[in-house]
């Protein structure tokens, strides 16, 4: 009788672990967030080393691109994922968890272009940090549980940012190195989740061409 409620036991725990597996959002490409980190710390070097001009327009311009360049390898990948992967099957409503942060990332914008018109520009890094913070621990849900703790590293440094605004805006190597950690960190944690199972992987090495859609 042991055996058998230990058995039964053991079929819920498996019977878990399928459904939170099969509920799990497989959009995002751990390489393209790496590569996103790899993209801010580039520009930080460049700032910091004079090879682009540190005047305000110029590092808004900067921190800009890198922005432009993380939304079109995360978002390019995630259509890649949508439209090849066959278990997805072209279902918008897949899509939900990824649209789900837009929100929050609209407040950000909204947010910043206040900071910019206010002259405030120092509060930026801190402010990006933490609403990028509060976006990852909005999917932890639908993502890794260990992807809280990308959160929780993005929430701190902006933190520390926002206590020193002044310090975190005149060295562009503290955003850099921030960005550049948190991503790879949740890079990682999607990387090794892809891992276990996903089939489409962009943007990191050849893509798998030979899934696609029917």
């Amino acid at each position: 009788m042991s055996f058998g409620l230990h058995h039964a036991l053991r079929e819920v725990r498996e019977l878990k672990r399928h459904i939170l597996t099969k509920q799990r959002f497989k959009g995002y490409s751990g390489r393209a967030r790496a590569l996103g980190g790899c993209t801010a710390l580039a520009a930080a070097l460049a700032i910091h080393r004079g090879y682009a001009p540190a005047d305000l327009a110029s590092l808004l311009v900067a921190w800009g691109i890198v922005l432009a360049v993380s939304l079109v390898l995360n978002y390019g990948a995630l259509v890649y994922w949508f439209l090849y992967d066959e278990e997805v099957g072209r279902d918008w409503q897949s899509l939900k968890p990824a649209l789900e942060v837009v929100p929050a990332f609209a407040v950000g914008a909204v947010a910043s272009f206040a900071c910019i018109r206010m002259g405030a520009v120092a509060l930026l890094p801190g402010l990006w940090m933490c609403l990028y913070g509060l976006g990852n621990l909005a999917s932890r849900h639908v993502l890794p549980r260990k992807i809280s703790w990308v959160g929780a590293w993005y929430i701190a440094a902006g933190a520390v940012c926002l206590l020193w605004p002044q310090w975190a805006w005149s060295q562009p190597l503290v955003m850099g190195s921030v960005f550049f950690i948190g991503e790879w960190l949740g890079g990682l944690v999607l990387h090794y989740d892809e891992a276990e199972g996903r089939t489409i992987w962009s943007f990191f090495g050849l893509p798998n061409l030979s899934q696609s859609y029917e």
